[in-house]
């Protein structure tokens, strides 16, 4: 039986969206707010997709515990509270735009995770404004 279990979590984190080539004017015609040099934050809230077969002697598709101890040391303990473009290695050359921050997280995850299991982020920057990997 294939089927998917869901984890939700969040972290809080400042960002700034700017390509260092570009001068600040081009980078605020493009980015808008989001260039502020002074940074912002976003409360991101992220549903992470396991997708497999259930193990016929537990029930279980994945301990749902040990999916959730993934998340927060992976990825929560590594980005709640920090400023993606300073303190974060995976961003200190990539723009965090959410695109890009949902990428990185499945790739964490996917590290982690059993090569058995499919695996899905959706990441939301705002209630409205949300990005998935892979797209559906």
């Amino acid at each position: 039986m294939k089927i998917s279990v869901y984890r939700k979590a969040h972290f809080n984190a400042a960002h700034r969206l700017f390509v260092p080539d570009w001068s600040d004017e081009k980078n605020s015609e493009v980015f808008g707010l989001c260039s502020n040099p002074h940074f912002h934050g976003h409360n991101y809230e992220m549903e992470v997709k396991v997708t497999g077969e259930v193990d016929p002697v537990t029930g279980y598709l994945i301990d749902l515990k040990i999916l959730k101890d993934i998340i927060k040391d992976q990825i929560e303990n590594r980005f709640d509270h920090k400023n993606l473009n300073l303190e974060t290695e995976e961003f200190k050359t990539l723009n965090p735009t959410a695109e890009n921050i949902c990428y990185v997280i499945w790739t964490i995850l996917r590290e982690h995770l059993e090569e058995k299991y499919e695996i899905g982020v959706r990441l939301y920057e705002t209630p409205r404004n949300f990005v998935e990997y892979p797209a559906s």
